[in-house]
């Protein structure tokens, strides 16, 4: 009872934390709106070049409906997923995941609005470092996601056998804690290094905890 009240209170803190983000992306949206050019950027190349225009509107208030959009999902999936009641035994992890991930959309938005008001601000540095710094987060509590149907490396090997499940996520964290520190760092490579590097990372992180899932469940199964 003890260690389901704590739990109970890690996720109310944390509902409170990610509503404090959409509240404070709102009122930022409005400031930003109202000093934004026409004609704001949207995207960057791996050079912190800017190589994408939005409207004004499009760069104030899209990341906002973005985490609106997110915080409701969240909540809805708990609801809808077949294996929803596997959701209680990691409340915590799921409740740290979705506040990591908002957060690293809001200081993107922070970054990128910064940058469209004219400040200095280095796109090619702090986007590998913030989405790196969420792989870490990400790889330290993948190995406590328990077989669900949302979140985590959900393909049919895994999603068939708890012990492939377990064991699929073990290896998937540790790869994303590598990948995610590789990220936080680039910004100190070279350019031309820099996309090569990200795309290896991905293939890295997304393939081979599938292949090694396949290959765990095959053994198993013999």
């Amino acid at each position: 009872m003890e260690n389901t009240t704590q739990k109970d209170k890690i996720g109310s803190l944390h509902s409170i934390i990610q509503i404090i983000i959409i509240i404070t992306s709102i009122i930022l949206s409005i400031y930003f709106y109202q000093n934004f050019p026409a004609r704001v950027p949207m995207h960057w190349n791996v050079a912190g070049e800017i190589d994408g225009w939005g409207s004004r509107g499009f760069g104030a208030f899209l990341l906002p409906g973005i985490l609106i959009a997110m915080y409701f999902l969240f909540e809805l999936t708990t609801r809808i997923d077949p294996r929803r009641e596997r959701y209680a035994e990691f409340k915590k992890t799921y409740s740290i995941i979705k506040t990591a991930i908002m957060l690293v959309f809001f200081c993107i938005y922070i970054i990128t609005s910064l940058a469209s008001l004219g400040y200095s601000v280095s796109i090619s540095f702090w986007m590998p470092f913030i989405i790196g710094l969420l792989f870490v987060v990400l790889g330290n509590y993948f190995g406590k996601i328990r077989s669900n149907f949302f979140v985590g490396i959900k393909v049919p090997w895994t999603l068939s056998n708890e012990e492939v499940w377990n064991k699929t996520h073990r290896l998937g964290g540790k790869l994303f804690i590598l990948g995610g520190l590789m990220m936080m760092f680039m910004g100190f490579m070279p350019i031309v290094v820099r996309m090569p590097l990200f795309i290896l990372i991905m293939i890295v992180v997304a393939v081979l905890p599938i292949v090694y899932s396949y290959f765990l469940y095959k053994r198993l199964q013999k």
